[in-house]
């Protein structure tokens, strides 16, 4: 396989897929419009502007989704939603990039074989593909392209020991969608040097957008209490919440067990496994079956394939695709489904947090703290984080 041979099937494969779910998209993009017309409105406005939130708590996603939307106020409705499903589309097409490169600066130093990993880039990547056009096309939620492109983008930047930028990406995609919050264990994987310039970079990024709408409106705090039915195929159903619709601890619950898990991962040196893991707590806890839903978590298998694990068959997006996507044609009864969402949470965060994983390396590639790679694994600091020394038999990933 050339060089751009797995990116030219790829985006041909995105191509198919676009064509095929474009004239029956953009179901949810008119959310989106309304946000972004609504937040380029005066400070003053009583129903825009940093008034947004507090007059419309159904407008779930982060302002800077809504920001970006704006930009496409000047076109028409539907002008509008072509141009952003076809550069959502595009997106996914730079995550794959960014997931494959993101895996061979990780892997730099230990005689990884490229060709391989382009291989698991290309199989991973025809299973994430139809989840992204489903998340960027059919339903055109800019929020959730946004929040897991901007992840995608703190990997690259963990792999390259960024601090700054690995906590200001996460920042854009918290900004972008809250749900993103369960992704923050990620700044744990940097060296524990650089955790104090990560999360100040975070955590200030994160207040300058989301501050001004809650001190200028206090009642935007009513988005948080936004709630939705409680469908009869969710995973939260079948652990026997019968609530007609969302308790008022499911939100805390998804941010709190996803954060957990991923924290748990970072300590194991599994650090890949964070994002899938969070997306995990998400469709758990969540009472709602989106399919959309799912994006999330191919990205997680996506970076658990290719950078968690040197298989060449990336079976995780695969399993993903096939038991949470195909259930939903293939599966008719609402309880079936929604043991299968449970089962397939349960099992892959059993197997990425606990199966052992065979470390196929003595040399390792690790980060010092001005981004250079050290090949002896010995001579880097040991500590907590997955990029350190102590974490190398964890993070080797070679089962």
């Amino acid at each position: 396989m050339g060089q751009r041979t797995h990116l030219v099937l790829l985006t041909l494969w995105t191509i198919l897929w676009f064509a095929l779910v474009e004239p029956h998209g953009g179901f949810s993009w008119h959310y989106l419009r309304t946000g972004g017309e609504l937040i380029y409105e005066s400070p003053g406005s009583p129903d825009g502007g940093l008034n947004l939130y507090a007059h419309h708590p159904e407008l779930q996603m982060g302002p800077v989704s809504f920001l970006a939307a704006g930009l496409l106020n000047p076109f028409s409705e539907p002008v509008g939603q072509f141009l952003a499903a076809a550069v959502m589309s595009l997106l996914g097409l730079a995550i794959l990039v960014v997931a494959g490169r993101s895996a061979a600066q990780y892997f730099l130093g230990t005689g990884t074989n490229h060709q391989r990993l382009r291989q698991r880039v290309l199989i991973a990547g025809l299973a994430f593909i139809p989840m992204w056009i489903e998340v960027a096309v059919r339903f055109g939620h800019l929020d959730d392209v946004l929040a897991l492109f901007f992840t995608a983008l703190a990997v690259r930047s963990l792999t390259r020991g960024d601090a700054a930028a690995t906590g200001a990406f996460l920042a854009l995609a918290v900004d972008s969608k809250p749900t993103a919050l369960s992704f923050l264990p990620l700044l744990l994987a940097l060296p524990r040097a650089k955790w104090p310039r990560a999360a100040v970079w975070c955590a200030g990024l994160v207040a300058v957008v989301w501050l001004p709408f809650f001190l200028d409106a206090p009642h935007s705090f009513a988005a948080a209490e936004f709630v939705i039915p409680n469908q009869p195929a969710s995973a939260l159903r079948r652990l026997g919440v019968g609530d007609p619709v969302t308790p008022p601890w499911v939100r805390p619950a998804q941010a709190a067990v996803g954060l957990a898990l991923g924290c748990v991962a970072v300590w194991r040196g599994r650090w890949p496994a964070v994002v899938l893991l969070g997306a995990n707590a998400r469709i758990v806890l969540d009472p709602s079956v989106y399919t959309y839903y799912t994006a999330s978590v191919l990205l997680g298998t996506l970076l658990w394939d290719v950078i968690g694990q040197r298989r060449l068959v990336p079976w995780w997006s695969w399993i993903a695709l096939i038991t949470l996507y195909g259930s939903v044609f293939a599966v008719p009864d609402d309880a079936a489904r929604g043991l299968v969402r449970l089962g397939f949470v349960t099992v892959s965060t059993a197997y990425v947090l606990f199966w052992p994983l065979r470390d196929r390396r003595r040399r390792h590639s690790v980060v010092r703290g001005g981004g250079e790679p050290v090949s002896d694994a010995s001579q880097a600091p040991r500590g907590a984080s997955g990029l350190q020394g102590g974490q190398v038999r964890g993070r080797a990933g070679g089962g």
